[in-house]
């Protein structure tokens, strides 16, 4: 299993810039929505997740790659956490020419890590 880094900014620009692998950025986003691999068992325990993500998904989505995964974690983060990555980081937004689903999905992945925090403070 990796070894995942804190939700600094470090790791947040590093995921907006991406100098962080795909891989490690669902790692941490699995992570955090509670699934955990279960290296003895071969298997993913979702005991920790809640059941509005283990009904849609058993198993761990793969974010970077899934437009349904990230629109719902983008349904998951409430209206007033919507402008985190302005407010918190002063992210000013990629530029139309740097516009793909890849960079989009990366900077739902930290709004959501951005309210992630807001609720679970002691996470940070």
């Amino acid at each position: 299993m990796l070894e995942l880094p804190s939700l600094s900014s470090e790791t947040l620009w590093a995921i907006l810039e991406e100098r962080m692998t795909d891989q490690m950025v669902n790692a941490l986003l699995w992570h955090y929505l509670g699934y955990r691999y279960d290296q003895a068992e071969q298997r993913w325990d979702t005991s920790q997740v809640s059941t509005v993500w283990l009904e849609a998904y058993p198993e761990p989505p793969n974010f970077i790659d899934s437009r349904p995964a990230t629109i719902k974690l983008t349904r998951s983060i409430p209206p007033e956490h919507k402008q985190l990555l302005k407010e918190e980081l002063g992210f000013p937004g990629y530029r139309v020419d740097q516009l793909n689903p890849r960079r989009t999905r990366r900077a739902t992945a930290v709004n959501w890590f951005l309210h992630y925090l807001k609720e679970h403070p002691e996470s940070a």
